[in-house]
């Protein structure tokens, strides 16, 4: 497994667990072509999908994952 498979299911299961994002959100954007870990939440955030609180929480987990 890569490293960048690997963070992006780490990411994946904190969307899940920790911020309650449902499956069928991040299904949708794992769709989007120009998708990776770097732009998923992104992507979550232009479809509406997480709020900008969230975003932040993501971005503040990225620094430390």
């Amino acid at each position: 497994m890569t490293t960048e498979s690997t963070t992006q299911t780490r990411l994946i299961t904190f969307l899940r667990d920790e911020l309650a994002v449902p499956a069928s959100a991040i299904a949708l954007a794992l769709r989007q072509p120009e998708q990776n870990s770097t732009v998923l939440p992104m992507v979550l955030w232009q479809y509406g999908l997480i709020t900008l609180e969230q975003l932040d929480q993501i971005f503040d987990w990225m620094e430390t994952a």
